[in-house]
């Protein structure tokens, strides 16, 4: 049975008997009509299906293979981005911060703050956005175990955050490649906190282009679905109207005339997850 609090992201809450969130949006801010476009697909999606979507979008990939590789519009730029997309989508928005100085000007703007996996471990991130009072999603790092996790939640804790999220995002597989342990998922629903898939992240294929991470975007359905039936409060999707321009994760990306269809399918699944735990709930 699942045991985990509910968490407050925006105006949403997130775990048990609310509506899966979906976190989506572009990887990186590459202009802000472009973002309009998106975020008013999900607007559509979020009014019509049971889900509740936060729009994300990065103002910079601190992270990319290459020192060439584009990064985003920066820190003043994409929050005024952001602050754009949620005045008008009315959808709550989230980005992720690399340094703490960074977490007191997001959360002017954003509900959520996201903690790139490769920073999971780092204290004092933690600890500034805890301090800001907002949501905080952290990434598992690809090379930690989901066990481990439970020092991000406490340091989160320490710090006085009192809705933090946990996000799956893939592990280390040799050099190259990602695989996803789903008893992780349990594992770290069991610390008391809602667990995030990211479906989209999880098909990455590291440095696989040269000077580039690729990937395969024909697995991120399957992933979410299983995800889906192990059991989680949220999925993260990457979606773009055209993934092979995107600068930043393109052959991860959801085609954005296609994301209905995924998340439906996901979501049929979930549903089934969601009434057998209430039927072993009542037993």
């Amino acid at each position: 049975m699942n045991t985990e609090a509910c968490v407050e992201v925006g105006n949403y809450r997130c775990g048990p008997g609310n509506p899966l969130l979906v976190i989506a949006g572009p990887c990186v801010i590459e202009s802000e009509q472009l973002c309009h476009d998106i975020a008013q697909v999900l607007v559509e999606i979020n009014e019509s299906l049971p889900v509740n979507i936060v729009f994300k979008a990065s103002f910079d990939k601190a992270n990319r293979t290459s020192s060439s590789s584009k990064r985003g519009p920066g820190l003043q730029g994409g929050v005024e981005i952001l602050r754009s997309i949620k005045a008008t989508s009315g959808l709550p928005v989230t980005t992720d911060i690399h340094l703490p100085e960074q977490a007191g000007a997001v959360a002017e703007v954003c509900d959520m703050l996201q903690i790139p996996a490769f920073l999971c471990r780092q204290t004092d991130l933690l600890v500034a956005a805890a301090a800001t009072g907002r949501a905080v999603n952290v990434k598992k790092g690809q090379f930690m175990a989901a066990a481990d996790m439970q020092h991000a939640v406490s340091k989160l804790a320490a710090g006085g955050c009192r809705n933090a999220l946990l996000c799956e995002r893939g592990t280390f597989f040799g050099y190259g490649r990602l695989v996803n342990d789903f008893t992780g998922l349990l594992t770290m629903r069991s610390f008391g906190v809602p667990v995030i898939f990211d479906a989209t992240h999880s098909v990455q294929r590291p440095a696989s282009h040269g000077d580039a991470t690729g990937g395969d975007r024909t697995l991120v359905e399957p992933l979410a679905r299983a995800a889906a039936a192990v059991g989680i409060d949220g999925v993260f999707f990457e979606t773009h109207p055209d993934p092979n321009s995107s600068p930043s994760d393109g052959p991860n990306m959801v085609p954005l005339s296609e994301f209905r269809s995924v998340l439906e399918r996901v979501l049929q699944i979930h549903a089934v997850r969601v009434s057998m735990d209430k039927d072993i709930s009542e037993d």
